[in-house]
C-alpha cells in the first residue's frame, strides 16, 4: 500500500466538503468503502473512489438551478466595509443598485472609484458616518464585518453590548437606516468564535432593533458558480414587521474547475489575460517542483515531507492545503490575501508559481475588464477578502425575490 495514493479521513472529508461521520456512515453502508492503514488502523480512501465521486459534479448538468428574478422596481443597497466590491458586482448583475458603499483601506476605495465612477464611495473609518440620509431610501443593508467578540453576563445582549465592535456599527447602520433586509456575511468560523456565543449575541443584537434572523447558513461557494471551495457564512435580518419568508438562493448542480477559470469555456469566453504576479523563493519553488497537479505535501519524499512540514508533520489533520499544486480539473482551494506565504500555498497546475492577480481575479469570478489598484501585494489582498462575485449575484438573486415578494403585497 503506497501511503501517497490515499486520502486520510480528514482529507477526503475536506475535499468532498461532508462530515468525518458522514464519511463513516457511508463506509458502513458500503457507498465509499474505506481501507486501513497497516499500523494505526486510521481510515484511509483511495483517491481515485474520491475522484470518481466528484466527477459527475463537474459535468454540465442540464436544466442546472436557476435562482434569477427580475427586480420588480428599483431597489437600492447601501453596502458597508465593502472591499474592492466582489459582492457589490454581484449585487449590480443581479439587478441591485448602489446607492453607497463604506470602506476604510484606501486602495480598495480607489479601485471602487476607477471601475464605477457613478458609486458613491465614502472612504474612511465607519464610525466617523452618519447614514440617517439613506433612512428609508435603500431596501437592503449588507455587510461583510469582521468578527469581534462581545463582554457577556448571562444576559441577552442589545445594541449598546457591542459598543466597540465593528459589528456595533454594522448594527447602528441598519438601525438607523431601516431597510426591510439586511445581509451580514463571515467567514465560517464564526459559527464557533467563543463557542458559538459571538453569533448568538449578533442574534440579539439584531433582535433587539427589531429584525428577525433567519437560520444561519453557510453558503459554498463552489455551488454557485465559482471556482474555488470557498464557503462564508450568511447572517439575514427581517423587519419584524414584515411577514415575508427570506429564502436562500438554491445550489447549483454543476462545479466549476480551475480550467473554466483560467481557460476560455463555460464561465469566460476568452483565456485569461496575463498580468504580475508573486513568485516561489528558490527552496519554496525547489519543493513545490516535486508536487504533482493535485498533490501536496504527502507526494514529496518522506525526509522532504519532515524537513518543509517541521512540527506540523507530527500533528494531526490533513493539511492539505500545504506545498499545494491545484489541478485543472478541480476548483481551486480558498484563495489567502497572500499566494506565496508560508504554508498556504496554491500553485499553478503546470508552473511552480502562484497565481497571477489576473488568475486569483478569475478564481473569484471578477470581470475581466474590473482593474485593482495600489501594488501588487495590495491587489492580492483586496481580491484575497472579497466576496466571489458569482455568489454575490445568486445572493442577490434571493433579495430580489424577497422585495419583490415585500412590495407586491403593498401594492
Amino acid at each position: 500500500m503506497v501511503i501517497k495514493d490515499y486520502y486520510s479521513l480528514s482529507e477526503a472529508s475536506e475535499i468532498l466538503g461532508k462530515s468525518k461521520e458522514t464519511l463513516r456512515r457511508w463506509d458502513r453502508d458500503g457507498k465509499l468503502p474505506a481501507f486501513r492503514e497497516p499500523i494505526s488502523e486510521y481510515r484511509l480512501y483511495k483517491k481515485e473512489d474520491i475522484n470518481s465521486l466528484l466527477k459527475p459534479l463537474f459535468d454540465n448538468v442540464e436544466n442546472d438551478t436557476d435562482n434569477s428574478e427580475a427586480p420588480l422596481k428599483e431597489y437600492k443597497v447601501l453596502e458597508l466595509f465593502a472591499g474592492a466590491g466582489g459582492l457589490a458586482i454581484g449585487l449590480e448583475k443581479a439587478g441591485i443598485k448602489c446607492a453607497a458603499l463604506n470602506e476604510i483601506d484606501k486602495w480598495a476605495c480607489q479601485t471602487l472609484r476607477e471601475n464605477r465612477p457613478s458609486w458613491n464611495v465614502l472612504e474612511g473609518d465607519i464610525r466617523l458616518f452618519d447614514f440617517s440620509e439613506y433612512r428609508n431610501e435603500v431596501d437592503v443593508v449588507t455587510g461583510g464585518f469582521p468578527c469581534q467578540a462581545f463582554s457577556y453576563a448571562g444576559k441577552r445582549l442589545g445594541l449598546e453590548d457591542a459598543r466597540g465592535t465593528l459589528f456595533y456599527e454594522f448594527a447602528r447602520v441598519v438601525k438607523e437606516v431601516n431597510p426591510p433586509i439586511c445581509i451580514g456575511e463571515n467567514v465560517r468560523g464564526l459559527l464557533s468564535h467563543e463557542k458559538g456565543k459571538t453569533l448568538e449575541g449578533m442574534i440579539s443584537i439584531l433582535d433587539d432593533i427589531g429584525y428577525n434572523v433567519v437560520p444561519v447558513q453557510i453558503l459554498k461557494a463552489i455551488q454557485y458558480k465559482v471556482p474555488q471551495k470557498r464557503e462564508r457564512l450568511i447572517l439575514v435580518g427581517v423587519r419584524k414587521d414584515i411577514d415575508i419568508k427570506y429564502e436562500y438562493p438554491k445550489p447549483h448542480h454543476s462545479i466549476y474547475n480551475l480550467s473554466d477559470a483560467l481557460k476560455k469555456g463555460r464561465l469566460y469566453d476568452s483565456e485569461v489575460p496575463k498580468s504580475v504576479g508573486s513568485k516561489y523563493p528558490k527552496s519554496k519553488e525547489m519543493v513545490l517542483d516535486l508536487v504533482p497537479p493535485k498533490g501536496y505535501w504527502r507526494d514529496l519524499p518522506l525526509d522532504l515531507q519532515k524537513e518543509y512540514m517541521g512540527k506540523s508533520f507530527y500533528l494531526g489533520g490533513g493539511k492539505t492545503g500545504m506545498a499545494r499544486r491545484i489541478g485543472w480539473d478541480e476548483p481551486s482551494l480558498t484563495l489567502t490575501c497572500s499566494p506565496a506565504q508560508k504554508q498556504t500555498e496554491r500553485c499553478h497546475p503546470d508552473e511552480t508559481r502562484p497565481f497571477t492577480v489576473r488568475e486569483y481575479a478569475r478564481i473569484q469570478t471578477f470581470p475581466d475588464d474590473w482593474k485593482f489598484a495600489g501594488s501588487v501585494s495590495q491587489q492580492y489582498k483586496q481580491i484575497g477578502n472579497a466576496v466571489p462575485c458569482n455568489l454575490g449575484r445568486e445572493i442577490g438573486y434571493s433579495v430580489v425575490k424577497f422585495l419583490n415578494d415585500y412590495y407586491s403585497k403593498l401594492v
